[in-house]
């Protein structure tokens, strides 16, 4: 998903985040200097070291998570979410890019996680303000639930698919998981599972 900013830096970010998702984090320096169309040197020198160049494709995948995200909700009716789902396709690098780095573990991983886990509070209570989602008791842990269960059920979609592939095609696997599981997800959001709310007021006076 290459960006329009040209800059140098820029490059070798997209290059990095399209490669690390193809190839995972054992990709070498000179290899993404090579897709970016600079020297190896000229990735030291902006990102300091690989881990930095890793930082750095953390926070661009979070901004376009959060930024899409955030168009989605503010666009008026279901048009923002229909659109986005039109596109998922696009959004492939950046699932490949997360599927290696939730593989990977560390604390880069938990991090990464965290970050979203944290985003999706914020936009959640915008989405809140601008009355598309219910208020909750509890808002930051139903944030981190909805985040633990998507990225869950996302890594081990894909992971099966990998396992039995060898070689995954991210955008046919993308749209096949957002084909099989968008209707159950939006029936449960927006109807609910529970007939009564007598096992959640006990829990929650507790």
């Amino acid at each position: 998903m290459r960006s329009a900013d040209l800059t140098t830096a820029a490059r070798i970010r997209d290059a990095a985040i399209e490669l690390f998702g193809e190839q995972g984090f054992g990709v070498g320096v000179r290899a993404i200097a090579a897709a970016a169309g600079v020297s190896p040197g000229l990735v030291n020198h902006h990102f300091g070291s690989k881990d930095g160049l890793r930082a750095d494709c953390d926070d661009r995948v979070l901004e376009i998570i959060r930024d899409e995200k955030l168009r989605a909700i503010q666009a008026p009716g279901p048009a923002g979410m229909l659109n986005a789902m039109a596109e998922i396709e696009m959004y492939a690098p950046l699932v490949a890019y997360m599927l290696r780095s939730f593989q990977a573990g560390g604390a880069l991983a938990e991090s990464l996680l965290e970050h979203m886990i944290t985003d999706a509070e914020q936009y959640m209570r915008t989405a809140v303000e601008a009355g598309k989602i219910k208020p909750s008791r509890d808002h930051a842990a139903r944030a981190r639930y909805i985040v633990l269960c998507h990225v869950g059920a996302m890594n081990l979609y894909l992971q099966m698919r990998l396992h039995r592939d060898g070689k995954l095609d991210y955008r046919k696997a993308i749209r096949a998981l957002s084909d099989e599981i968008t209707f159950p997800a939006l029936e449960l959001y927006t109807q609910g599972l529970l007939t009564d709310s007598t096992m959640l007021d006990t829990i929650f006076e507790e």
